[in-house]
């Protein structure tokens, strides 16, 4: 995170911030690396790296995959996706070709099977000399979850060796999901135990790699004007909104066996809602601020099961327009069950139990097919306590807000009263907006280059620890139970803002949503 030397300087919470440097040398071998996630982010991501100059000089990126291929027909595979999918498609192919000598491939016909993580193995021992990485070695998971507990195993040290050298290190980096309810994300926590230990382990998160997520402690702990009224006292509520106008995407069938709750919410959105209540940490390094993030989780009452039903809301997209096209309903997706109750939207309601934030409410909730792409933190504040001006709106004075933009437009903006120029007292809500493409002349970096350098940095702040993941799935499981004994999902019409009992849910309490 990019934090101006003076408050490096004068702020003792970010006195331990690391200054930009490059990692040791390293392989980072990329499982499924024939797949989307890898084409469209990973090594888009780590060509970025290397053209600004972040990736060590040793250094090597191994694809693993069923596919069979070479190293060249790996490297063409992989360029078109560099050209497509590169930080705003600045493709330079003078960097391509040095980034091209650094990439090799291993065909893995099996992942259950030990002999190719074997095989695995001697190539990496090869490229140690070739290249000159050391013996250090980071795994990423880009695969399906269902092969990843093979995986794991097969990356033990029985099989993959111990480090030859003194100090080399092994990592390994999980893509979401991390389990499918509580048992499966404890089960797989146990398998990467006895294969890494838990500082070796770096569970992703690609939201907490964006910097508005990142610049929301900052925000918080290195201005004084705002620390203060970051509580009960000032704040009524806090909306926390990722809404997407895409459907399932061809992958129907995965998501019918996930929804919107284990999708987003399980992860992402109490992820921000963590960052966003959590107190400030006694200093800016990995356990400090992971220690802050699960005690809010901890503090929040799960849900009973009984209860899900008048505290969520879940709904399932019909037909409909998005952005003038005609698209279809969920249950006419590929791949998914013609009679499929699975939610593609959810609204809830949870409190944090702290001294901080006792009685004020965190409204969540994520659909697809909705009317706008936006990822955003809504801060609502008390109303004054006198109305002064009942004369002078023609709405009310509207309660103030500060508004965290995390996608697609990262910024933040702050929403009060001002008095429109005139003889007449007339007042109406103003905004001032922050945005960090206009305020930096500096281009910004995307979220996976920013977790892939600090994975291979062993840097472990962004990333989600285990009794994180076990806090989450505390807070979702209960709601998953009480579901299923509850109506199925009410169908809303795509382009819309969700089921129309979603409005009354946050009626009922006296609010309404924030409609960005």
């Amino acid at each position: 995170m990019a934090v101006p030397a003076t408050v490096v300087e004068e702020n003792p919470l970010f006195a331990g911030l690391r200054l930009e440097r490059t990692p040791e040398p390293s392989a980072l071998v990329i499982f499924g690396a024939s797949g989307d996630l890898a084409h469209r982010k990973l090594i888009p991501a780590l060509y970025n790296l290397a053209r600004d100059g972040f990736l060590p000089q040793r250094y090597s990126v191994v694809g693993v995959a069923r596919t069979e291929m070479n190293d060249d027909a790996f490297r063409e595979t992989v360029r078109g996706g560099v050209e497509k999918h590169s930080r705003n498609g600045n493709f330079q192919p003078e960097i391509w070709d040095n980034f091209a000598q650094h990439l090799f491939y291993v065909s893995i016909p099996s992942y259950s099977d030990p002999a190719g993580f074997k095989a695995l193995r001697a190539r990496l021992d090869e490229l140690d000399t070739q290249q000159g990485t050391e013996g250090n070695r980071l795994f990423y998971l880009a695969t399906p979850p269902q092969v990843a507990h093979d995986i794991i195993r097969n990356l033990r040290p029985e099989h993959m060796g111990t480090p030859v050298l003194s100090g080399a290190w092994r990592r390994i980096i999980v893509e979401k999901p991390f389990g499918q309810d509580l048992q499966s994300a404890g089960d797989l926590n146990d398998v990467l135990l006895t294969a890494f230990g838990e500082d070796s382990v770096y569970r992703i998160d690609h939201y907490l790699g964006k910097e508005t997520v990142q610049n929301i402690m900052v925000f918080r702990f290195a201005n004084a004007i705002f620390e203060p009224i970051w509580n009960r006292r000032y704040i009524d509520n806090v909306q926390i909104t990722v809404a997407e106008t895409v459907g399932v995407e061809g992958r129907g069938g995965y998501y019918d066996q996930s929804g919107a709750l284990r999708d987003i919410i399980q992860n992402h959105a109490l992820q921000l809602l963590a960052v966003t209540a959590m107190d400030p940490p006694v200093a800016f390094d990995a356990r400090s601020v992971r220690d802050e993030k699960v005690k809010v989780l901890r503090s929040i009452p799960p849900l009973e099961p009984l209860a899900a039903a008048s505290r969520t809301v879940r709904g399932q997209y019909g037909h409909g327009v998005i952005h003038g096209r005609q698209v279809i309903g969920y249950r006419e997706e590929k791949g998914v069950p013609p009679d499929s109750t699975t939610e593609t939207y959810v609204a809830l309601r949870l409190d944090v139990d702290t001294w901080r934030w006792a009685g004020v409410p965190f409204y969540l909730r994520t659909g697809k097919h909705l009317p706008k792409r936006v990822t955003e933190i809504a801060i609502e504040f008390k109303m004054p306590p006198l109305m002064l001006f009942p004369e002078a709106t023609t709405g009310g004075v509207r309660p103030n807000q500060l508004v965290m933009n995390i996608q697609p437009n990262e910024g933040i903006s702050l929403r009060f009263e001002a008095k429109v120029p005139g003889q007449v007292m007339h007042v109406r809500p103003v905004s001032m907006d922050f945005r960090y493409g206009t305020s930096f002349a500096r281009e910004q970096r995307e979220a996976y280059e920013r977790l892939l350098l600090d994975a291979m940095l062993g840097d472990a702040t962004l990333f989600t620890r285990n009794d994180e993941v076990e806090a989450q799935w505390r807070i979702i499981q209960p709601i998953l139970e009480g579901w299923q004994d509850t109506a199925p999902p009410q169908e809303y019409p795509s382009g819309s803002w969700g089921p129309p009992n979603a409005d009354a849910f946050l009626e009922n309490e006296g609010r309404r949503w924030r409609r960005p």
